[in-house]
């Protein structure tokens, strides 16, 4: 990763309108990665990554900017909400499934690039079972005893003339494949019968997974077609071929060294009162939270994982509780503080228009599918932007997910009687249309009223 901070920014920019203060913050922090990894080794360890608390309101871009900045540099991301932890002893998932979480999915990314350079091997072999499969149609699946005890059953011998028959035939099927022309063809494929997962805990176990590789794989046979049995055997094939070893190197030091964590909603699990109930949870999350930002090590199905050089960015809108109501030590480890603004009638309207995922557009493509073709006009963008401003100062405050609300009322009912066998039809959407299917979204308060 070797974007400056000022690309960094740039590319954020094309989801996010405004912001900024975070957006300079994480793109240093991102920068600061790496700067320390050029670093000679005994300097590198010195140095800790400067976590970051995001305060503002919902809506503005908190979870956004860190999804949008894990996604760019192809980092191990995970982002959880504080309120669904609970402190030791009491029921529910406690704070180092979060570190374990993280652990899965940077195995997942570097699964995934390990199936990436094996792909074209894998593929092969997976069409050389489906030609095996089409020649020998009748073939009965291995029993899982019979390999554990070693009788594996004997293969009749095929003569000679035979066998070059079935060359010839495995080569006409081979280029058969290559053109594409056996992809609706059904065949009987051998898989694995995979136990289902168990819930335990809010976590999910697999019973089967247990016994390691002690017992042989329960296999059954499933009908399916070529195009499909395909993708299977190439996972199949993929598996066997990948180092899982290395995988999980790789991925053990990819979780350490550019996880990125977030952790929404902190300000649930901040304020204090005289009283008990739970408010004394809140704080035990809090002080459970703490060793992992602080730097610890936690145990995983893959191996030993050290916190100490992820990246923590919380996030919380604190309209009640204040950043000081979090414990000391905790507001310590967050030494990078950034607050977030409103949102203005202006940067809804950019956000319409701007955006690389503006709503416009959105709904221009979903809408296409059924042959209505919407063009939105400037002034639809001015008066969705006025209409989302309005109700957040009128009603709750949530940010840019109003714009949400907006567009699903107003296109309610071309979105209703839509349908594949409609002829293509063009709506402008201006200003006016706008007002008009809003109702009392669209409509402008007289404030005199309410004013004494």
């Amino acid at each position: 990763m070797e974007l400056t901070p000022k690309q960094i920014v740039r590319e954020l920019d094309r989801y996010i309108i405004g912001q900024d203060e975070a957006k300079r913050a994480v793109a240093v922090a991102l920068r600061n990665r790496y700067r320390r990894a050029q670093l000679p080794q005994e300097i590198r360890d010195e140095i800790v990554p400067k976590n970051i608390l995001m305060v503002g309101p919902t809506g503005v871009g908190k979870t956004e900017i860190a999804r949008r900045l894990a996604k760019l540099v192809d980092a191990p991301f995970v982002k959880v909400e504080a309120t669904k932890f609970t402190e030791v002893g009491y029921v529910g998932r406690d704070v180092e499934s979060i570190i374990r979480d993280l652990v899965e999915a940077s195995v997942r990314i570097c699964k995934e690039k390990a199936s990436q350079k094996v792909k074209t091997r894998a593929t092969v072999l997976a069409d050389e079972r489906i030609i095996d499969i089409i020649l020998h149609p009748n073939r009965k699946p291995v029993n899982p005893i019979d390999v554990l005890l070693g009788n594996k059953p004997k293969q009749p011998e095929i003569p000679e003339g035979e066998k070059q028959r079935m060359a010839t035939r495995a080569e006409e099927l081979r280029e058969q494949l290559r053109r594409g022309e056996l992809e609706e063809m059904e065949i009987e494929v051998e898989v694995e019968d995979a136990p289902k997962d168990v819930e335990i805990n809010g976590a999910s176990v697999n019973i089967g997974s247990m016994m390691g590789d002690m017992m042989p794989k329960k296999t059954k046979m499933r009908r399916m077609k070529v195009s499909d049995a395909r993708r299977l055997l190439v996972s199949e094939e993929e598996s066997k071929l990948i180092d899982m070893d290395a995988v999980t190197e790789e991925a053990l030091r990819r979780a350490e060294q550019d996880g990125i964590v977030f952790i929404d909603e902190i300000d649930k699990v901040a304020g204090r009162s005289s009283h008990g109930g739970p408010d004394v949870s809140r704080e035990g999350v809090q002080r459970d939270i703490l060793p992992i930002v602080e730097g610890s090590t936690v145990n995983t199905k893959y191996g030993v994982v050290k916190t100490d050089y992820m990246l923590f960015i919380a996030a919380g809108a604190f309209h009640v509780a204040k950043v000081t109501d979090l414990i000391p030590e905790l507001q310590g480890r967050f030494p990078v503080r950034v607050n977030l603004k409103p949102l203005t009638r202006d940067d809804f309207k950019k956000i319409l228009s701007q955006t690389d995922n503006a709503l416009t557009r959105q709904y221009e493509a979903l809408l296409a599918v059924d042959h209505v073709h919407l063009h939105f006009e400037e002034s639809a963008l001015d008066a969705l932007a006025e209409a989302a401003q309005r109700a957040n100062e009128t009603k709750e405050d949530i940010g840019a997910r109003r714009l949400h609300t907006l567009f699903e009322t107003m296109l309610e009912e071309i979105s209703f009687h839509a349908g594949g066998d409609m002829p293509d039809v063009d709506v402008v959407v201006n200003g006016e249309y706008v007002r008009q299917h809003l109702g009392e979204d669209g409509k402008v308060m007289d404030m005199k009223r309410y004013i004494l």
